[in-house]
């Protein structure tokens, strides 16, 4: 064999590798749901939280990560929209029937006429939300091909991990969810929590491959998702693999509205410098401020709603 085929053997094989080789998913969407009539809270994206509504200060958080290609704020109430035009936001308008807020982002993604490769579901009630767990989110999924979602897990303090409240995960040695629980997770043969053990408590972001977010919403509900409650246990049932990164977290969410005030309390202003608004969100930008995420969860923090949608009443 001469040099000359021995070369175009060695191209042809590469062009093969490349094309078996799986897609680098790089285009990435950052989509903040909001709704207007919460049963708990009404309005509850317009509440002002130290002179701001709580959409634009979730809104300027996120867009200081420096993953997301874009972000938009996915919403089905004109006042909503309105508030965060007002601040700069791009808004797509939804329907008044999506059932959640993962639904409503993969319509606000069906929407636009750019393609992404991952779609991220930012909850519009955390206006503390650490830019660089959204970051490093992404990247997890970016890194993980056999992965068709990612999401975030922290610390749980022993007290915590018999709260029905708190959405406790397991994972194997590789970082994969096996199964998430409302229950004590894992359980034992005591029957009682052992302050030894490392809990793991699952955080409310989730980051989608945009092929399996297509899929998700006419996926029919599953046995143990409809026991626990939770929606990614119909991603584990149904043979799809979630990828789980643990993190430091410190943030508090509003769920009622006495939490506003906590909120405001625990930020001090210090996580929200002015002109953060449009700062961020381009890939390449340098970060602004620290790591926000280095501090250990807050006992009293409500902000840990893990799977409730982030646009549900």
């Amino acid at each position: 064999m001469g040099l000359e085929q021995v070369l175009m053997l060695a191209a042809g094989v590469l062009g093969i590798r490349k094309l078996l080789a799986p897609k680098k998913r790089s285009r990435v969407l950052g989509v903040i749901p909001a709704r207007y009539a919460s049963t708990r809270f009404p309005g509850k994206p317009l509440v002002q939280i130290l002179g701001k509504p709580m959409i634009q200060r979730t809104y300027e958080q996120a867009k200081k990560a420096v993953k997301l290609d874009r972000l938009v704020v996915a919403t089905d109430d004109e006042r909503i929209a309105e508030a965060c035009r007002a601040c700069g936001a791009e808004v797509v308008m939804t329907g008044e029937d999506i059932p959640n807020g993962t639904e409503r982002c993969n319509e606000a993604a069906s929407k636009l006429k750019e393609s992404y490769d991952i779609v991220v579901n930012i909850q519009g009630d955390e206006p503390l939300i650490e830019p660089e767990i959204i970051d490093e989110v992404v990247q997890a999924l970016q890194d993980a091909p056999d992965a068709v979602y990612s999401t975030p897990c922290t610390s749980l303090k022993p007290e915590e991990v018999e709260m029905r409240g708190r959405v406790k995960c397991i994972t194997d040695q590789n970082g994969y969810a096996i199964y998430f629980s409302r229950g004590m997770l894992p359980y034992n043969k005591k029957g009682v929590v052992d302050p030894k053990h490392p809990y793991l408590l699952h955080l409310g972001l989730q980051c989608y491959d945009r092929g399996f977010l297509k899929k998700y919403g006419s996926m029919p509900a599953t046995p143990l998702q409809l026991q626990e409650d939770l929606e990614q246990l119909k991603v584990i049932e149904n043979g799809y693999k979630i990828k789980v990164i643990t993190v430091d977290h410190k943030a508090h969410g509003v769920d009622e509205p006495e939490d506003v005030q906590s909120v405001e309390e625990s930020s001090g202003g210090s996580a929200w410098s002015e002109g953060a608004a449009g700062s961020g969100g381009v890939r390449g930008e340098p970060r602004r401020g620290e790591r926000g995420h280095g501090v250990t969860p807050d006992a009293d923090s409500r902000a840990h709603k893990e799977d409730r949608p982030c646009d549900a009443p």
